[in-house]
């Protein structure tokens, strides 16, 4: 599996464990598998939804800020990855 850097995270919402992800390369789609890594940070979901301006969307680009459900706690400055299967 290789891994290609995609993103930052930029904010982390606790209550609804939600990631506020920056996109500055490629792009995302619903179901693609990313790689949340930093300092304290190193877990890989799949994607279930994704909102952009509190509306659900089935993809996003470099340049857009996106919101992502995460299964454990983000922080700011964690680097994001695409994993793409070999």
């Amino acid at each position: 599996m290789s891994e290609k850097k995609i993103g930052e995270v930029m904010k982390f919402f606790s209550k609804p464990s939600v990631a506020a992800v920056k996109i500055t390369d490629g792009e995302v789609l619903v179901g693609d598998s990313l790689k949340f890594s930093g300092h304290t940070t190193d877990f890989t979901d799949v994607i279930q939804s994704m909102e952009v301006d509190n509306k659900s969307v089935p993809k996003a680009v470099a340049g857009d800020f996106i919101g992502v459900k995460v299964s454990d706690r983000v922080r700011p400055g964690d680097e994001v990855y695409k994993v793409m299967p070999d």
